[in-house]
């Protein structure tokens, strides 16, 4: 079977990968569609997200769609031939954290295409996979594989959404309009949103959070932008910049939110914390998701509006052209592998 192999910065592989035999307490998954994430961008064009360095050759991917093909001893769920999308996260239950309730930042967590510890945790973008049964989530009845592929990101979205407060009738500033960005637009606009500004240098970007329900677009490298807004109640950074942070702490009003969301570089990041004194703002991160999985299915299947985020749809023998295609933030959203026979 294929697999997408990243073995280290630059070399993005096609690999002939032996087909897994699911264990105790695994299912094994016909992959049908994978989207291609920003953190599996930066493995290709940098070694490595954040502070997750590759030290050895990993299967990426963590945004699947698939079908039950078969279980391992002691396993059990939907039928064989089951539509479903896969929660990339398996926690570890035991530490301070997965006790609190909050297992999204689990000490010891295990992640699909993660080099966030070694041996890296390998991911999902072959032909067969295996997960733990747990993680399968049957597709709600009239969401396609193709749409449900966003479950993972929007999920992201949804939780960094949370993480702002509530939201119900606030003004939000998003900065950064890629993938993420745009579902976060969404997911802002879902929790009911009073209006959602982005922020972007980018107009195709721009474009695509328009579609995903943006009130007022700005083109980030433009200060005469007549729809820059002040004194938002919330700010949700999308763009893993400094610039990015910049922006929400310096737009949003006195005692307001801004929830980082976006990965920075690696290393120390400056930022304007005298901001975050004097203006009693409170400053927060969003890390991936828990049960914001579950509700991501269920808006994507009331929501067909969510297929335009989907630029293409790509087989997975082109890879390389795949992960070029979703870089060129002028030209794409969200672009998925396919990984049907």
């Amino acid at each position: 079977m294929l697999g997408c192999v990243i073995h280290g910065q630059g070399d993005l592989r096609v690999d002939e990968l032996p087909v897994p035999v699911p264990g105790p307490g695994e299912a094994l998954v016909a992959v049908r569609y994978g989207g291609v994430c920003g953190s599996d961008l930066h493995y290709w064009r940098h070694g490595g997200v954040g502070d997750f360095r590759l030290r050895e050759p990993l299967v990426l991917g963590h945004e699947v769609v698939g079908t039950v093909v078969s279980y391992g001893d002691g396993a059990s769920g939907p039928t064989a031939g089951t539509p479903v999308a896969v929660h990339p996260a398996t926690p570890c239950g035991a530490c301070q954290e997965c006790a609190d309730g909050r297992p999204n930042v689990c000490r010891d967590t295990r992640y699909l295409g993660s080099a966030a510890r070694h041996p890296h945790v390998q991911g999902a973008f072959a032909a067969r996979v295996t997960v733990p049964a747990g993680q399968l989530r049957p597709l709600p009845a009239g969401l396609a594989p193709r749409r449900a592929a966003l479950a993972e990101p929007l999920a992201v979205a949804m939780h960094a959404v949370r993480r702002a407060g509530a939201t119900a009738g606030r003004r939000v500033l998003v900065t950064g309009a890629g993938p993420i960005g745009a579902l976060v637009v969404a997911a802002a606009k879902a929790a009911g949103a009073a209006s959602v500004t982005v922020t972007d240098p980018q107009p195709r970007a721009l474009e695509f959070a328009g579609a995903a329900g943006a009130d007022t677009l700005v083109r980030a490298d433009d200060p005469d932008d007549a729809g820059w807004p002040v004194d938002v109640e919330a700010a949700i950074e999308a763009s893993g910049t400094a610039a990015g942070l910049d922006t929400c702490l310096r737009l949003v009003r006195r005692g307001g939110v801004v929830v980082q969301l976006g990965m920075l570089p690696p290393g120390h990041s400056l930022f304007a914390g005298n901001l975050v004194v004097s203006r009693e703002i409170e400053l927060r991160g969003a890390f991936r998701f828990d049960t914001e999985f579950d509700d991501a299915l269920r808006l994507l299947a009331a929501e067909p509006a969510f297929d335009a985020l989907i630029s293409a749809v790509v087989p997975v023998r082109e890879a390389e052209s795949a992960f070029t295609l979703a870089a060129d933030r002028g030209r794409s959203c969200k672009v998925l592998l396919d990984f049907g026979d």
